[in-house]
Formats: structure tokens, sequence, C-alpha cells
């Protein structure tokens, strides 16, 4: 059974930072795509960075530059951790984070180069972890 646990959320001031971890255990495919995406109450969810086996990385315009998806797994990929560093928080990035995850050796499926978003079609997700943002 594959499970994803998300932890860091919390409350930061304007301009602040914070990095979330995700722990991913039971994964039992060779590749993947794994992600954070996003969702404030009532607006539809957002994708915000992609990571896959290889560690290639890609990210929505909305937070280029400010956060970074990193990932740590063992070999087998028995257990992965996935963490979303981010810099410069703004109050429009205060949303539930969930960190989420797919079948499949690559994130382009995911990445609309026409707007610079990114899709939240997965097959696998945690419970999320809260971020708030202050002025």
């Amino acid at each position: 059974q594959v499970q994803l646990v998300e932890s860091g959320g919390g409350a930061v001031q304007s301009g602040g930072s914070l990095k979330l971890s995700c722990v991913v255990s039971g994964y039992p495919y060779r590749t993947y795509c794994m992600a954070w995406i996003r969702q404030v109450s009532g607006k539809e969810r957002e994708g915000v960075a992609t990571i896959d086996s290889d560690g290639d990385t890609l990210y929505a315009n909305s937070v280029k530059g400010r956060f970074t998806i990193s990932q740590f797994a063992s070999q087998d990929n028995a257990n992965i951790t996935l963490y979303l560093e981010m810099n410069n928080l703004q109050r429009e990035d205060a949303a539930m984070y969930y960190c989420a995850a797919d079948v499949g050796s690559t994130c382009w499926r995911y990445y609309n180069e026409y707007d610079g978003t990114l899709g939240t079609e997965f097959g696998y997700w945690g419970q999320g972890t809260q971020v708030t943002v202050s002025s």
C-alpha cells in the first residue's frame, strides 16, 4: 500500500521561508513522477513542482525561482522523501499543500508549456499540510 505523509506546514510572515517534507512508503514501481500540489479552499488545485525518478524538476511559473523541489530515495524506492523548500513566501502561496505520486519516468506530461502550469491528475495522494502566510 502506497502511503504519503506530509509535514512541515505552518504559519509564516510574508517574505519568510518554510520547508515541507513528504515521506513516501510502499511505492512499488521503479520509476515515478512526484509532485507538490496546493489548493485553497473553494478553488481548483494548482500544481506547484514536480520531480521524477531521474531527478528532473519542473516548476509552475508562479513559484519559479522561489520554490525548490528535491528528493531522497532509497535504492529500491522502498522509501522516498520528497521536499519542497519555499522562500519569499507571499500571501497567495497560502494553501493546503499535498504531495502526490504517479507511475512514469517523466513528469513532462503534466507541464503546460503555453501557460507554465502543472497538471494535478496523480494517482497517489497524501493528506496535506497547511501553509499560512500573513502580511
